[in-house]
């Protein structure tokens, strides 16, 4: 995930597949445990990642149908998974250009580039939650270091991470840019 990707929305959907095995791990009382995004339960992150997904491409002219958290999070995080990759499997869908913040880029780009952090970090958010030690790969520990990188200071915007806090001593790599997105972690 070092260069930029020839097929974002593809690299965008296997990241899907990593945060559907943890919310599929996850037992029931842990949905509504607190996360590591202050004042959010699991369920919370999960709804966050979904509604967020939904109104970016909405507001593209690409709708998902909405999905039952409450019930099953895990069934309902399936649900819109396979809704993503029934749209992205259309690459004209991914392709769309469209004018951001950052200016002119596609769907595809947009959700790898920012959505895709999110899958990344709330599935350990999620993992965290139910006492899971969910392990990042080297991977996705460049990817998100990449992402945090480039977003600079709009990485700290209300919405987006909290300030970072300082990782424990024996840091490891992950726990290290965890605590940079304001995650606390054991070491």
């Amino acid at each position: 995930m070092e260069t930029a990707p020839s097929n974002p929305a593809a690299t965008f959907l296997d990241l899907v597949a990593p945060l559907t095995a943890v919310s599929d791990r996850l037992p029931a009382a842990a949905w509504d445990q607190p996360s590591a995004c202050e004042g959010w339960t699991a369920r919370d992150v999960l709804r966050h990642v979904v509604d967020s997904q939904r109104g970016f491409l909405g507001a593209q002219g690409i709708e998902l149908p909405d999905v039952d958290l409450r019930t099953d999070p895990a069934a309902g995080w399936r649900a819109h998974a396979a809704a993503l990759h029934r749209v992205l499997d259309d690459p004209t869908v991914a392709g769309r250009e469209y004018d951001s913040l950052f200016g002119r880029t596609t769907v595809g780009e947009t959700l790898l580039g920012f959505f895709g952090l999110d899958l990344v970090v709330h599935r350990w958010d999620l993992a965290s939650a139910a006492g899971i030690d969910e392990r990042l790969s080297d991977d996705e520990l460049t990817f998100v270091e990449g992402r945090a990188d480039s977003l600079g200071d709009a990485l700290y915007s209300e919405g987006v991470c909290r300030a970072g806090v300082e990782p424990p001593a024996d840091a490891d790599r992950q726990a290290r840019l965890l605590a940079r997105l304001g995650r606390r972690t054991a070491g």
